[in-house]
């Protein structure tokens, strides 16, 4: 069993998800789950979703509880913390998962919609790492994983707005990864490609088989394929890797 400079054994430790009930946040948390782990599965408003996340974790014998914020306001995070402290479910691990896109000109993009994915993505990503990191720098130990996206590094098309909220998280990423170190927290980005998930859905078929014919491999990222990199940045032995921008996304991008 691997044990961490924490001496807290991996498998004892607690991962919190954010936007974990559906998609590659539900993978993740299963991942993590799937070891036995103590798992915090945040949502925002699809509550039966997220339980069913959570019964699905349960199977595995994880210790799980399912917790609502919205992300974007510091108080409600805040709530968020004293519940993870009342259950003893202090994160050392953080998957900043949460997220929202937006496709289309961005002639058409609002005041208004611009804000909304800029604090979902970006604000969201800073206010709960704030606020979570700071017991990780006190023992010394800790993980953060961002979920961005390849979008975060090349820039797409009709998907501006998202691909500088991205952006931004891959510059924190990097940055926060610098001033982290010496306390023994690892800062991490996964910036996944096209996945088989609802933020694909704004896609018809034949946009889809367009998109899935550029990528080398031949098709669309699973979300468990994800969450095994997740995993992977998460453990002890990964202690290195700390300030990277990883992207797995079938050789689209190299």
């Amino acid at each position: 069993m691997s044990v961490s400079p924490s001496h807290k054994p991996f498998t004892e430790q607690t991962v919190l998800i954010t936007g974990a009930s559906r998609g590659i946040g539900a993978a993740i948390a299963e991942r993590f789950s799937s070891v036995g782990m103590n798992v915090v599965i945040h949502y925002l408003q699809s509550h039966e979703a997220a339980n069913e996340v959570a019964r699905s974790c349960m199977r595995h014998g994880a210790n799980v509880l399912t917790a609502t914020a919205d992300l974007r306001s510091k108080e409600q995070i805040l709530r968020l913390q004293e519940k993870l402290e009342h259950h003893n479910m202090v994160p050392d691990i953080l998957v900043n998962n949460a997220g929202i896109a937006h496709y289309g000109l961005l002639t058409d993009v609002s005041e208004q919609l611009w804000d909304d994915v800029m604090n979902v993505n970006l604000k969201g990503t800073f206010l709960t790492t704030q606020q979570f990191m700071l017991p990780m720098i006190s023992q010394k130990y800790g993980r953060i994983i961002n979920v961005s996206s390849i979008w975060g590094i090349s820039g797409a098309s009709c998907e501006v707005v998202y691909s500088t909220a991205k952006g931004g998280m891959n510059a924190f990423t990097k940055a926060l990864a610098k001033e982290l170190a010496p306390s023994g927290v690892t800062v991490n980005a996964v910036a996944p490609g096209a996945v088989e998930t609802l933020m694909l859905s704004n896609f018809d078929a034949e946009e889809k088989a367009a998109i899935a014919n550029e990528i080398p491999i031949g098709r669309f990222g699973h979300p468990n394929e994800i969450a095994s990199l997740v995993y992977f940045l998460a453990l002890p032995e990964s202690g290195y890797i700390t300030g990277q921008i990883i992207s797995p996304n079938g050789g689209w991008l190299t």
